[in-house]
């Protein structure tokens, strides 16, 4: 399912989601308490925080790379939290694109090869149409005339640039930012935060985006405050 796809249903909702780890051990810690939220298609939400809020954590759950304690997580209507992995790799690899702090791109490729994976990993094969998405979403973020250029060898702009047009490759309904700014210079942050409020509004992808600056978040639709693994406004 695409972002232009089933528009009426949110595309996130959380309902009671608690987190806890070393679960029954002496030193079990809850850090999500009951968190509820919805995330309707197309909204680009900031998400701000002390360090230590549950911030991660919250983004990790809604990503399907953790499983909640308690409480129910929908993806698009899907309740997730009692479907196996290998039925949460394919809803998260065809509906969740990711943006980290870290571009973790493989320097040895280049950047075109670096869009392509998610596609690859999907389909198990190279094909023509691959390599038209990612040459295109290569042209979309500013970087053709470096579409060949080994990872390793761009800026850290240009790599986070990369970074975003990986994330995008699937068509995602959601798109997970995670401090992606968070290394870059003003200019650069400026950019890439440009680039995600671009394709939130154009092709109707909901964002998270993880900052603690304070001038982007204010450009968000709305700022979502985490403090001691609650949403308080």
């Amino acid at each position: 399912m695409t972002a232009l796809e089933n528009t009426a249903t949110p595309v996130v909702r959380l309902s009671g989601i608690r987190k806890s780890f070393n679960v029954g051990e002496p030193n079990e810690t809850e850090v999500l308490h009951g968190v509820d939220l919805t995330l309707e298609r197309g909204r680009f939400v900031a998400v701000m925080g002390p360090s230590g809020s549950g911030k991660s954590t919250l983004l990790n759950i809604v990503g399907l790379l953790d499983r909640p304690t308690a409480g129910s997580l929908e993806i698009q209507g899907r309740e997730t939290t009692r479907l196996d992995e290998a039925a949460l790799t394919r809803l998260r690899g065809h509906t969740i694109g990711f943006v980290f702090q870290y571009h973790h791109l493989i320097n040895a490729f280049s950047a075109l090869e670096n869009v392509m994976m998610p596609i690859l990993g999907a389909q198990g094969f190279a094909s023509g149409e691959a390599t038209r998405r990612a040459a295109d979403l290569i042209a979309r973020v500013g970087l053709a005339p470096w579409a060949a250029q080994p990872a390793g060898r761009l800026s850290g702009g240009q790599q986070q640039r990369v970074a975003v047009a990986r994330a995008l490759a699937m068509n995602p309904a959601l798109l997970l930012a995670d401090e992606p700014t968070g290394n870059l210079d003003t200019h650069s942050a400026d950019v890439v935060f440009g680039l995600l409020r671009d394709v939130s509004r154009e092709q109707g992808t909901s964002v998270l985006f993880v900052t603690h600056n304070p001038a982007l978040a204010q450009r968000c639709d709305s700022i979502l405050q985490v403090v001691d693994g609650r949403i308080v406004a």
